[in-house]
């Protein structure tokens, strides 16, 4: 009998020790990972899709029908204002030319003989009044006769550089017939939409700082080097989208930008004694982002928040949590809304110091 009760606690005293680490790991294993949010000063870049026009850019159509003669120039050529582009025959147009030159010259003729007549009342007053008439229809003649010679030379209205060239050496013009574009690049037009608060908030920073600069990041990934001022908005918002179009105008002296470019407009948001968390810490329901807040007795709340900025993986909270608050930052899918919790809490910032901040 002695010897079972000794086995019987020799049993006992195994189970215990076996069952202990058993029991802490699972203790452990329900701890979860606590911080707060960061209050500092920070600058946020935000990113808007641009479309790149130039400060002018035309269609260059022919005026008059005919062939086209001689072209001057190539496709993406400079040119100067006034430069010959195109030239379409000219043989009919000369020829008009001549014929009302010589109209003009009859014209003036029976001027030359009814006025002496008129002066002597040998012919009416009225007959030379007509023959003066007659001048002055044939000399409008001759000055749209020029017109119509000098819309066969198609010149450049300004600097710019030639687009494409849609028709060739001895082709066919129609009147109104498409030739080339030509843009001016000297300064680009980028447009790009907001939302109504931030063109609210723009208005805001407008009164008091004035023109907005801008930076311009290229499809390259490069940042254009010459910054930008916003001078234009649209007068209207777009229904659809809810935004409203911003124009910013930039130098291109080098002529790096070109008509029809795309890019991101990077507009630089400071914010003072703004509230930071990692994104990792939110989870969104319903298009909203929510976080868990931990109360003074361990229990975590489920709480809406509003995000006033995004960076990389952080959020500028707007509302919906205190500098002093707790939050949870790992495990927010493996608890519920009134669950009490163990948690072992880590400092923000140095949360923050493995995340991506900007350094501005």
């Amino acid at each position: 009998m002695k010897r079972i009760f000794m086995l019987m606690g020799l049993c006992a005293l195994l189970c215990h020790t076996s069952c202990k680490p058993k029991e802490e790991k699972k203790e452990e294993a329900t701890k979860f990972l606590v911080t707060g949010p960061l209050k500092m000063d920070t600058t946020v870049t935000n990113h808007y899709v641009c479309q790149i026009r130039s400060i002018r850019n035309i269609e260059l159509r022919a005026q008059e029908k005919g062939y086209l003669e001689n072209i001057y120039v190539d496709e993406g050529q400079f040119v100067k204002k006034g430069q010959l582009l195109f030239k379409i025959m000219p043989k009919i147009y000369e020829a008009e030319l001549q014929k009302a030159q010589a109209e003009v010259n009859a014209a003036e003729i029976e001027v030359q003989n009814t006025q002496p007549l008129a002066e002597k009342n040998i012919v009416s007053k009225n007959e030379l009044a007509m023959a003066q008439a007659k001048l002055g229809k044939a000399k409008a003649e001759l000055e749209l006769a020029k017109v119509h010679l000098e819309f066969t030379n198609i010149r450049a209205p300004f600097d710019g550089l030639v687009d494409r060239l849609h028709l060739k050496l001895g082709s066919l013009v129609e009147e109104g017939e498409l030739l080339t574009s030509l843009s001016d690049n000297s300064q680009m037009w980028v447009y790009f939409n907001v939302s109504e608060p931030e063109y609210l908030d723009f208005q805001a920073q407008a009164k008091t700082k004035g023109k907005l600069a801008v930076n311009l990041l290229m499809a390259n990934n490069e940042v254009f080097k010459h910054p930008g001022v916003v001078e234009t908005i649209e007068s209207e918002f777009n229904n659809e989208t809810g935004n409203i179009a911003f124009r910013a105008t930039f130098p291109n002296q080098e002529g790096l930008l070109r008509h029809g470019e795309t890019g991101n407009i990077l507009l630089k948001e400071q914010f003072k004694d703004a509230l930071i968390i990692p994104q990792k810490a939110t989870l969104e329901i319903m298009d909203k982002k929510y976080v868990y807040i931990v109360d003074k007795n361990n229990v975590v709340k489920l709480t809406p928040i509003t995000i006033g900025a995004e960076m990389p993986d952080l959020y500028v909270i707007k509302e919906g949590i205190a500098e002093n608050d707790k939050i949870l930052l790992e495990g927010i899918r493996k608890v519920k809304n009134n669950d009490k919790i163990a948690f072992d809490f880590e400092e923000p910032q140095s949360v923050i110091t493995h995340l991506k901040l900007p350094t501005e």
